[in-house]
């Protein structure tokens, strides 16, 4: 694939920021299998202090290696993780550093494999790649599969930033509701008892504290019983 195609498919990437995590993540995974020689799976994860909490992969053999590597603690992408640093394994034959990995990825034909790193806390993403000849990830694919991790990190920085602009604004919007609720109950409880605004809120407070509930609940329930009532008097 020529470089400019590979710029458009970074660029496609990016956008796919706000559609979702997963679909970004496949994307990243089959990006890799196109682009890096020597590449016949991938699959991209996402941890959090060191706890998996998304993964896409482009077989299903390369999802139990991860599988296998959670259940037994240790491997290539474990250590990848937990060292912060990228991992490669030339020759999964020769290999003795993860035996049992290692014994399960011969049997899948995976005979090397590379896992990349980019980590912006607190999250960190690993691009894993496998190839199933020894050590054709080593060398000619580190650029291209370099490049591919700083797309993937920038990917899952801004997921990062827009899933917090998500939830400011639905912070936001769940405030400006709050506090509307609690003005027209204010509104019912200076009518009913014929006091100011202050007085109706610490009504509404003193309610809430005593129950063990939120403001708003309390509220809510002042509008639902008597917020459609002309004039009268609520409990004390």
């Amino acid at each position: 694939m020529a470089v400019e195609d590979l710029g458009h498919e970074a660029a496609e990437l990016l956008s796919l920021t706000g559609v979702g995590e997963a679909r970004s993540l496949n994307k990243l995974a089959e990006l890799a299998v196109r682009q890096v020689p020597g590449c016949s799976g991938a699959h991209a994860t996402v941890w959090r202090d060191r706890e998996l909490i998304s993964m896409a992969a482009t077989h299903p053999d390369t999802a139990d290696l991860t599988d296998l590597q959670l259940k037994v603690g240790c491997g290539p992408l474990i250590t990848a993780v937990s060292e912060g640093v990228s991992v490669s394994c030339p020759d999964t034959l020769r290999e003795t550093r993860w035996p049992e990995w290692c014994e399960e990825a011969l049997r899948k034909g995976v005979r090397c494999s590379a896992h990349l790193v980019r980590t912006l806390p607190p999250m960190t993403l690993v691009l894993s790649l496998f190839g199933v000849r020894p050590a054709v990830l080593d060398t000619d694919a580190a650029p291209v599969a370099q490049t591919l991790t700083a797309f993937g990190g920038a990917m899952l920085a801004n997921t990062m930033v827009y899933g917090e602009a998500q939830r400011t604004a639905t912070q936001l919007k769940d405030s400006v509701a709050a506090r509307a609720i609690t003005d027209q109950a204010k509104g019912v409880l200076m009518h009913a008892l014929g006091c100011d605004a202050d007085a109706a809120l610490k009504h509404l407070r003193r309610e809430s504290q005593r129950r063990h509930v939120k403001v708003t609940q309390v509220a809510a329930e002042v509008i639902a019983a008597y917020g459609g009532r002309d004039s009268g008097t609520l409990p004390p």
